[in-house]
């Protein structure tokens, strides 16, 4: 099977989008990767900044031909809609010509595939944002039965929480044995997670790198690719087939 390739747009400290989607795209897609402008200021603003330098920062591979484009960078798609997120995302397909996704579309569709109507919402975001996007997936049509607040020691940062914060605060919450867990944030190391959040229960656990992966590799290699319950088991030994993560 012939390689594709995905460009990749990511905010410009994030430490973890690269190194995931690198192991979950695996050997069939090569990543080519572009930031968003360092913009100083508060976090409110640096997230509009994103969303603002979106459509002219889609043509800064100048000419790299791409088979896929994902934003993997969720924060700034919750100070707008689903729709208006859905809507930009089919008008940069049609301007560049390459399919384009923002991480958040790109889990709604993961989602969509998967029969999900109700989810646990895991979030590392400061309260304003965590509750921006509580609404932003229940305008996506979906029922947000419970919000698990993840803090890291220092306060409220998806690149600062760790995979041991992150397991102790969704075990504490004592989720259902059955719920589907969506980790949002590209920036929150999730991979090691998945693992010891799934031993002994049918929970279905999605992280907006996971899904971004999935929708990324469906249209760089153009085959229909599905997410299994549990991702963690197999990305690292993807065989030939045509999955990715706990995709088959």
């Amino acid at each position: 099977m012939s390689r594709g390739r995905v460009g990749v747009i990511v905010a410009p400290a994030n430490p973890s989008a690269e190194p995931e989607l690198t192991r979950l795209l695996g050997s069939r897609a090569d990543m080519h990767v572009t930031r968003f402008p360092v913009r100083p200021g508060p976090l409110a603003g640096r997230l509009e900044s994103y969303n603002e330098a979106l459509p002219d920062l889609v043509w800064a591979f100048d000419g790299l031909p791409l088979n896929a484009m994902v934003m993997a960078c969720s924060e700034p798609r919750y100070l707008i809609g689903p729709d208006e997120d859905r809507g930009q995302c089919a008008d940069l397909t049609t301007a560049t010509g390459v399919p384009f996704a923002s991480a958040t579309l790109a889990t709604r569709e993961a989602m969509e595939q998967n029969g999900v109507n109700d989810i646990v919402l895991v979030s590392p975001y400061e309260p304003w944002l965590t509750e921006l996007a509580e609404r932003f997936w229940k305008s996506a049509g979906l029922n947000v039965t419970q919000v698990v607040q993840v803090r890291a020691k220092d306060g409220y940062s998806s690149y600062a929480v760790t995979p041991s914060e992150l397991i102790t605060q969704v075990e504490l919450a004592e989720l259902p044995a059955d719920a589907v867990l969506l980790f949002t944030g590209t920036g929150m190391a999730t991979l090691p997670v998945l693992g010891p959040l799934s031993t002994g229960n049918d929970r279905v656990l999605l992280t907006s790198n996971l899904c971004t992966a999935w929708w990324a590799l469906s249209r760089a290699t153009g085959r229909h690719l599905t997410l299994s319950r549990v991702p963690y088991r197999r990305y690292m030994r993807a065989p030939r087939g045509a999955h990715v993560g706990g995709a088959a």
